[in-house]
């Protein structure tokens, strides 16, 4: 049903549009020969605005991969650059929430582990809504930040590091088998805000996938029970993920990046100072205000990389069949 009403949306969409254009063309036709110019006015106004809509309809129709529609995890993890790449791992987090707030999506902190002066060393979270992981998986990769360090007494400028790593939620639909003996399983204690649980009984659960090295953790619950159910769902995830990357060619592009978090890897830079610049060194894309995109104004930079992504992959399908 969920996939019917993703399809039958997607072709209302269109007809509406076509059924406007239409009507609007009628409609500068009929001003043109009564020399109305409010109307004229009007008639261009609108058509530019279905020219937007077109537009974007035309970037929703790249999300057509296999797990495309489906919820996701995004993993934050600071790199080199110490407090600063802490502090800027959490300055990714929040524009990552803003960003699934501006598009009516629900975001859950399922792990989160603080700096030891501020900012975060890691987290995780867990995006729902409709192609959450279509357009956050573009988001995967090295991220760079260049600004005056607020931690530096001598105000020296400062460059930082943290990576975002973006998998599937694994619905029902998708069976990943899973061995009891290859996992180690470990508790500990919930950091955070507190509780009658929180920090003071092991209710937070670490998984290690001992033949692919791959951890997960869950500490958002104060069951221990209940965070073992959602570490085995992302660690089903990850693994489901991991294969996906094998058969995707522009998966595999984003998996050899995925080395040291740090000089020389990053898909974006933030330049705070001495300007104000963002670039994806991916697609070229840019913009000088820097704001605005920590505050979650990601979709033309999700947009590129997406088109990208998709030509990448047709391009190799092509030369396969050659």
């Amino acid at each position: 049903m969920r996939e019917r009403n993703r399809l039958a949306g997607a072709i209302e969409g269109v007809q509406a549009l076509e059924r406007e254009v239409a009507d609007t063309s009628e409609l500068l036709g009929l001003a043109d020969a009564d020399g109305a110019a409010a109307m004229v006015a009007d008639g261009v106004a609108a058509l530019r605005r279905l020219a937007e809509e077109a537009k974007r309809r035309e970037t929703e129709s790249l999300l057509s991969g296999e797990a495309d529609g489906n919820d996701c995890y995004v993993e934050i993890n600071a790199g080199a650059g110490g407090t600063d790449a802490q502090d800027w791992a959490e300055m990714l987090m929040r524009m990552y929430v803003r960003w699934a707030e501006q598009h009516g999506y629900k975001v859950q902190v399922l792990d989160e582990s603080p700096g030891e002066q501020a900012g975060i060393k890691s987290a995780t979270l867990q995006v729902s809504g409709p192609n959450a992981y279509g357009w956050l998986k573009t988001e995967a990769g090295v991220h760079r930040l260049v600004r005056i360090s607020p931690f530096d007494a001598a105000a020296r400028r400062q460059t930082s590091f943290a990576s975002v790593w973006v998998y599937p939620v694994v619905d029902d639909r998708i069976e990943i088998e899973i061995n009891e003996a290859d996992l180690k399983v470990d508790t500990y204690r919930a950091s955070g805000a507190g509780g009658q649980h929180v920090n003071k009984t092991e209710s937070a659960i670490r998984i290690t996938h001992v033949p692919t090295g791959i951890v997960v953790a869950c500490q958002t619950d104060r069951s221990q029970h209940r965070n073992r159910a959602t570490a085995m769902a992302m660690l089903r995830a990850r693994l489901y993920e991991a294969e996906l990357q094998k058969r995707e060619a522009a998966a595999n592009a984003a998996e050899s990046a995925k080395t040291d978090i740090g000089w020389g890897h990053q898909i974006r830079s933030y330049v705070l100072a001495p300007f104000q610049l963002v670039k994806d060194l991916r697609t070229g894309v840019e913009t000088g205000n820097p704001q605005a995109v920590l505050d979650g104004d990601l979709d033309s930079f999700m947009a590129a990389a997406l088109a990208a992504r998709v030509g990448a992959t047709r391009s190799e399908a092509s030369a396969q069949a050659r």
